[in-house]
């Protein structure tokens, strides 16, 4: 329940936060997402396990993902003084 004294500077995070945390992992979930393709089996070899995109490109994205989260979390919320100025 929110009462009259509590207000938006007593929160740690604000919403430009919440929408680096959500871009953020979404950015991981696509990561994730250009990892996954087919596998090998013990009667089948496939090569795409050793693709660009699944060895290069996917980890770099999730990486980007996570610190889209971590800069989201360690983000200071700006205050009524200083969005004045």
């Amino acid at each position: 329940m929110i009462t009259k004294d509590m207000n938006k500077e007593k929160f740690a995070f604000d919403k430009t936060n919440f929408l680096l945390i959500g871009a953020g992992m979404l950015v991981v979930i696509i990561g994730f997402l250009l990892m996954t393709g087919p596998s090998t089996t013990l009667d089948n070899f496939e090569p795409d396990i050793f693709s660009a995109r699944r060895i290069k490109v996917a980890p770099l994205v999730s990486l980007l993902g996570f610190v889209f989260i971590m800069y989201g979390v360690i983000r200071k919320p700006k205050t009524k003084k200083e969005e004045a100025e």
